[in-house]
């Protein structure tokens, strides 16, 4: 894989040092705004990038590219992968999506229009333990209550009380807890329990935007609660519940970094499966793999998957009336 990096933020900083791990992935080019030139020569510097484009336009039509990471603002995630699908480039986009099913639906439709593969990077979706976690789902019985909870008081907030609206408290820019922290719950209970029946989002609303709430999702035999919150902090943990044990995880949904598994009537046991300690390593070693096969059958069973998560996020928006862009 020739990779090109659209951004040089805080994902970029995380993702260049872990990246140097698969040799499988040249990262071919960095692009941004010129305001963004220094930034991005340093870390060519610190690290083998090919070319520094200022002018993104340029940076795609490089032939020495053939995936496209967008690690930009949300609210740039539709309008970048879209230029690079119609440069005819393999995409990788960062969570969440797109603001709106409607406009990854688009996404998808330029996608197979040009014969390459696009794919959301969601972390825990590659990862062992979630993997293994799935696999074991059928040894607690009948699922009866899953809960999830990734709450953390944002260093923004104090300036966002005081009147400041930063980027991820902005409507406008696809800010609020539901898309910063609670996508990775919903990516977690989709992907174990597939699509609800219902949806409903029960946020704490300040200037339009959703600085903590508490999602519910309804299934057949079975009820989720996905909490997130960026105006308030709480041990972060999940749980799934079922008639015949339970699985705990402490820590985030998007690191899933172990877990511990109790069945009725037997002591609990602590399982941990990493093949990495950095969050990001399997899902771009499982990344460059798809792409290097042209997997287009594993790539439409991870779009289902992305697609279910937006159908829940854009029910969520609507329940709570929410307006993002």
């Amino acid at each position: 894989m020739k990779l090109a990096i659209l951004g040089a933020g805080k994902i970029v900083h995380d993702f260049l040092p872990m990246v140097q791990a698969l040799p499988a992935i040249e990262v071919a080019a960095i692009c941004g705004l010129p305001q963004d030139a220094p930034e991005m020569t340093r870390l060519a510097d610190q690290f083998p990038i090919g070319h520094v484009y200022t002018d993104i336009n340029e940076g795609l039509a490089d032939p020495a590219v053939d995936t496209v990471y967008v690690a930009l603002p949300n609210s740039l995630h539709f309008r970048f992968a879209k230029l690079a699908l119609e440069a005819g480039k393999n995409v990788i986009c960062e969570k969440p999506f797109t603001l709106h099913l409607a406009e990854l639906e688009t996404l998808k439709d330029i996608a197979a229009a040009k014969g390459v593969l696009l794919l959301e990077a969601i972390t825990n979706q590659y990862l062992t333990n979630y993997q293994q976690i799935k696999a074991d789902l059928p040894k607690l019985g009948d699922i009866k209550i899953v809960s999830c909870n990734y709450s953390q008081y944002s260093s923004r907030y104090d300036a966002f009380k005081e009147g400041t609206v930063l980027p991820v408290f902005d409507p406008k820019l696809g800010g609020g807890a539901l898309m910063d922290l609670n996508i990775y719950n919903i990516h977690f209970v989709v992907g174990l329990l597939g699509k609800p029946v219902a949806v409903h989002y029960f946020a704490n609303i300040d200037r339009g935007v959703d600085t903590s709430g508490i999602l519910t999702l309804t299934y057949p035999t079975c009820q989720a609660l996905c909490i997130a919150a960026k105006d308030c902090a709480a041990p972060v943990t999940s749980s799934i519940q079922g008639d015949a044990g339970s699985i705990i995880v402490e820590g985030p949904t998007n690191t899933v970094e172990r877990f511990d598994e109790t069945l009725n009537g037997q002591p609990s046991i602590q399982v941990d499966r990493r093949v990495s300690d950095h969050r990001m390593f399997q899902e771009f070693d499982n990344f460059e793999r798809i792409i290097r096969l042209a997997d287009h059958a594993e790539a439409d069973q991870r779009m289902a998957h992305s697609e279910a998560v937006m159908q829940v996020v854009d029910a969520a928006l609507n329940d709570a009336g929410i307006t993002l862009g």
